[in-house]
């Protein structure tokens, strides 16, 4: 029955897809997209933002005809409750490091953002890609030893300055690899803010692409790319150096693994706070 619109007659009668034109059934394409094509045949939506919207065909749009009324039926979904519960991401816990997401906290924002203040800026640090397990906190000791002492537990990757009262601050660290690292009593005999870095000569002898570095050369300038950070802290034995340190690196993914030559590399962020905390003479044990 024909129906008056704007003044004039509409017709009612149904429109079988198979009737319509390829221009009507592109324009239709278009209108059910919310997309247009321009003269290089790139997708555009009405936004004016590139996109890859398929593009429907007479072909798909008799398919959706003929599925329609079973699709329409369907839109029921799971509940909410159900939605949430599939849906929701999953985080890191302390029990389960290695996947999911870290979670965001102004506290650890404010701990691990930039620190502009620096002779070398340093950028901040995405610490939610990190274990946190490894990110700086206060625990209770497990070491026994006394206040003041440094303890590096090479097995899980934490450094522990002890504090009063049977609590330690924790940090996480890499370790030296196989073959590299050192274990002992020993003191911080001196340290350094934004240090020079000179490699040892067996290390220049494993990578001759070093030999620049070399102390003969004046060793590598402070800096952001320096491989001892934004801070280290010099360990000696019996009143020799062990070559060995506690320094600061931007690979902050190499936190919590056994990557370096022998030293104890932590986040930048963390050795400025240890930096702070610790004075020369300190006690240290690596075990």
């Amino acid at each position: 029955m024909p129906l008056r619109v704007n003044g004039g007659l509409a017709d009612l009668r149904p429109v079988r897809l198979y009737e319509l034109s390829d221009t009507a059934t592109q324009g239709l394409s278009e209108k059910m997209n919310g997309t247009k094509k321009n003269d290089n045949n790139t997708m555009f939506n009405p936004a004016g933002k590139a996109g890859f919207e398929p593009q429907y065909t007479r072909r798909s749009l008799l398919g959706l005809g003929i599925g329609a009324a079973a699709g329409l039926a369907g839109c029921a979904g799971p509940s909410t409750e159900r939605f949430v519960a599939e849906t929701a991401p999953v985080y890191r816990t302390p029990a389960n490091g290695r996947t999911g997401l870290g979670r965001r906290t102004p506290y650890y924002d404010a701990m691990y953002g930039p620190k502009l203040d620096e002779q070398f800026p340093l950028p901040a640090i995405p610490y939610w890609e990190i274990d946190p397990r490894y990110l700086r906190q206060e625990v209770a000791d497990p070491t026994g030893e006394r206040p003041g002492t440094l303890v590096v537990d090479t097995a899980d990757r934490f450094l522990y300055l002890v504090r009063e009262n049977g609590r330690a601050m924790r940090y996480g660290v890499g370790i030296g690899r196989a073959g590299f690292s050192w274990s002992g009593r020993a003191v911080v005999q001196w340290k350094q803010e934004w240090p020079k870095w000179t490699p040892p000569q067996d290390m220049i002898a494993r990578q001759p692409e070093l030999e620049k570095w070399s102390a003969e050369n004046g060793g590598m300038p402070p800096g952001l790319d320096n491989p001892l950070g934004a801070r280290a802290l010099y360990i000696f034995q019996n009143g020799e150096d062990t070559l060995y340190r506690l320094h600061g690196s931007p690979e902050y993914r190499s936190i919590g693994k056994a990557v370096s030559s022998g030293c104890v590399r932590l986040l930048n962020q963390d050795i400025c706070d240890l930096y702070d905390r610790v004075p020369t003479r300190t006690p240290i044990v690596v075990r």
